[in-house]
């Protein structure tokens, strides 16, 4: 089960969602609750994403650090 068919299910679902809307079948409540969800959800996974970019982002600064004193280290040896 891949991504492809969560999105074919989600997709499939707004739609019917959205069909009933189209004839007021789906009560403002629901429709509220589940922006509510998804909003909390990108929340969640926009916090992950910036630590996660953090993260790397120290890493990646250690490592330039790494290479600067391995850079001057072997050019200093090789004078």
């Amino acid at each position: 089960m891949g991504m492809g068919f969560v999105h074919k299910i989600t997709e499939w679902l707004l739609e019917k969602e959205e069909n009933l809307a189209k004839s007021c079948a789906v009560p403002m409540e629901e429709i509220e609750y589940q922006i509510a969800k998804v909003e909390a959800q990108k929340l969640k996974i926009q916090k992950e994403y910036d630590e996660a970019m953090e993260e790397l982002n120290s890493v990646a600064q250690r490592l330039e650090k790494i290479k600067s004193i391995e850079t001057l280290r072997c050019q200093s040896k090789n004078k």
